[in-house]
């Protein structure tokens, strides 16, 4: 990218059906020109719709989303599409079908176990890389402990709204600003029992207390979804020479499959300023 982000985003998604649960699940952390700032009450059309209100008014602005942008390269080419842009419509359109059947290749829901080829079948490229602090989970995954299928999948019409909005998308469009990474929290944060409240308010005092205010330190520590907000955007600021390095993809596997911004577990958060 060819401009310095002024301004850095990061939110933590959900695949909820209600409204309500939307708005209590989808966190979004707000870094701009120093200042941090976490909030939620947003369904994943208004999270989109304050986006591309707020990239109009900051062009300069990088977002991380977390769930998956794509699936592995033989299922996106096996429904038809040699387009990352065509596997979203694909997905948009039969999302709620694929969710609701479960039919293999995905799993989680009741009665409907993890495939015996699941591991050689089941990974994008860039999921397989990972294996150093964190066990990726598959996208076919749409019920169950740390399923993100649902969010993914429930997320692929956006990508595709605000793609259409004047986001590139990385790493499957020429990287300008605004621009949106898919990023993974657990990358930023990394070994923590994020589902403890003590865990978090002590994760929090040692590595952000000087960085965030008080407000958000608090959502964090409330929340395991605002805590992975806060370390996300965090994190994405204290690598934002990483995030301006980044360009397209080459390789027709990723150009289909996406791939996950390498982020780095916070450390000397207080020099990110």
């Amino acid at each position: 990218m060819d401009v310095t982000p002024e301004r850095f985003v990061a939110i933590d998604w959900s695949g909820a059906q209600s409204s309500a649960e939307q708005r209590r699940r989808i966190v979004i952390a707000d870094w701009h020109r120093g200042e941090i700032s976490v909030s939620a009450g947003r369904t994943r059309a208004e999270t989109a719709a304050w986006l591309i209100e707020q990239s109009r008014r900051t062009p300069a602005m990088v977002v991380g989303l977390d769930f998956s942008f794509s699936f592995p390269e033989w299922f996106v080419r096996e429904c038809g599409a040699t387009r990352i842009e065509d596997f979203w419509k694909i997905a948009a359109s039969q999302s709620e079908s694929w969710l609701g059947s479960c039919h293999p290749p995905f799993w989680g829901r009741p009665a409907k176990p993890c495939p015996a080829d699941h591991r050689s079948r089941g990974y994008r490229l860039c999921e397989q890389k990972e294996s150093i602090g964190w066990n990726p989970k598959s996208t076919f995954q749409i019920g169950g402990a740390g399923a993100i299928g649902t969010g993914s999948l429930r997320g692929m019409q956006t990508l595709l709204d605000l793609r259409r909005n004047g986001f590139s998308i990385w790493p499957f469009d020429t990287v300008a600003l605004p621009c949106i990474f898919e990023i993974y929290p657990r990358s930023f944060t990394g070994v923590i029992n994020k589902s403890s409240r003590n865990a978090r308010a002590v994760y929090l005092e040692e590595h952000l207390a000087r960085v965030a205010p008080e407000a958000a330190i608090a959502m964090a520590r409330d929340s395991e979804d605002a805590f992975d907000a806060l370390c996300s955007v965090v994190g994405l600021v204290h690598q934002r020479q990483e995030c301006a390095q980044l360009r397209q993809a080459q390789d027709t596997i990723t150009l289909l499959e996406g791939a996950i911004f390498p982020g780095r577990v916070i450390t000397g958060a207080s020099a990110i300023y």
